[in-house]
């Protein structure tokens, strides 16, 4: 005998939900966490020597940043971008408390990252072409800013997310940590 019954459905619908919606909470907080702890650590080893070496072609060629190096000098010029990293990374993790200030630490993020996007273009020697292929492959230093696309999305998300906190009524900034 078979009962056809509307509330198991609609229970398991609701226990749906409500596992999405966790992913969904745990997903934002790795999101938000995960893109401040790179931006701190990566900020912190700007002043650190094999670090500024290794940036200096990079920021040589771009050109919204090869001023800096005459300006500054490569130990100058990668500590004033370390610490725009550090303060960038810093901002996103005060959500919690500070929504305003997280979204503009996004937004720092979100313009750190379309600069060094811009590096694919102006750094000579991005793409490798294999033997026997005309599809030009990214090489070391090519592949290693590829995954800044993806950070880009986490800051322009974040960015959204607690820019739309900042909006909320009191204990806004508390509802979706």
């Amino acid at each position: 005998m078979t009962t056809t019954s509307a509330s198991p459905s609609i229970s398991a619908g609701n226990r749906e939900t409500e596992i999405a919606s966790r992913f969904n909470r745990v997903g934002t907080a790795i999101l938000r966490y995960g893109l401040a702890l790179i931006l701190i650590w990566v900020g912190l080893l700007k002043f650190q020597t094999y670090e500024q070496t290794a940036i200096m072609p990079l920021v040589a060629h771009s050109p919204f940043m090869s001023w800096m190096l005459g300006a500054f000098g490569l130990p100058g010029t990668s500590g004033i971008i370390g610490t725009y990293e550090i303060i960038a990374g810093i901002l996103i993790a005060l959500r919690p408390i500070a929504a305003r200030a997280s979204a503009l630490g996004s937004l720092l993020a979100v313009i750190t990252f379309l600069v060094t996007l811009t590096f694919l273009l102006s750094t000579p020697a991005m793409a490798v072409y294999a033997p026997g292929s005309s599809f030009p492959f990214l090489g070391m230093i090519g592949q290693f800013l590829a995954k800044d696309l993806v950070l880009l999305g986490a800051a322009v998300y974040t960015a959204g997310d607690a820019w739309l906190a900042s909006r909320a009524p009191a204990n806004g900034d508390l509802v979706s940590q």
